[in-house]
């Protein structure tokens, strides 16, 4: 795998703070930019638990749970056509269009052990947690005739504990990620069934 590390920790211009794209420029970028419908769904469902967890955890407004929505939706774009620059292309991308700080930080938060970037918001430290989480969740629903129905955390807990099961999944970074914040991992779990099970 090729070295995805960064090697910077600051991201765009502090005077564009507040500056976000649209839904419909987020999108774009997706559409646009990831060929993968697999990978658009988990950017999708990403940033849908990234929007609620702001909107009902963080009891933030709707111009900032958009921020949040934005990076989840974003976080992999470059994934698909450059996984050699991941995380890398899509962050200049937003730069150049001058898009809040805070925003392009939490995409490069996504995963510290590649990208060499510590998350120290709530923003950020949340996509740590959603990022691996979520598609495990969802790997976990596609094997079930009802899908995200009736599913249950232990079941979930259980397959995390069977190293064969979404072996592609890094376990050691989902408890990297749930232990810088102060919610346990059962209710994270809970969360992301409710909020993702809707997407499609």
């Amino acid at each position: 795998m090729a070295n995805l590390n960064l090697g910077r920790t600051q991201f765009g211009d502090p005077a564009n703070a507040g500056n976000t794209l649209t839904e419909a420029e987020t999108l774009a970028i997706l559409t646009d930019w990831v060929p993968n419908e697999r990978l658009q769904l988990h950017m999708r469902q990403v940033g849908a638990v990234m929007k609620a967890w702001a909107l009902e955890r963080e009891g933030l407004d709707a111009s900032e749970a958009h921020k949040w929505w934005m990076a989840g939706v974003l976080h992999d774009a470059d994934w698909d056509k450059f996984p050699d620059s991941h995380c890398r292309i899509i962050i200049e991308e937003l730069e150049n269009r001058q898009i809040d700080p805070a925003v392009i930080r939490t995409i490069a938060c996504h995963g510290p052990r590649h990208f060499g970037v510590e998350p120290e918001t709530n923003m950020e430290k949340m996509i740590y947690v959603f990022d691996e989480l979520s598609g495990f969740i969802h790997a976990a629903a596609l094997i079930r005739p009802s899908r995200y129905e009736g599913m249950d955390v232990k079941s979930i807990l259980k397959k995390l504990k069977t190293p064969s099961f979404a072996a592609q999944v890094n376990r050691e970074e989902i408890e990297d990620a749930v232990s810088r914040i102060s919610t346990p991992l059962e209710d994270i779990i809970t969360f992301i069934i409710r909020h993702q099970s809707g997407v499609s």
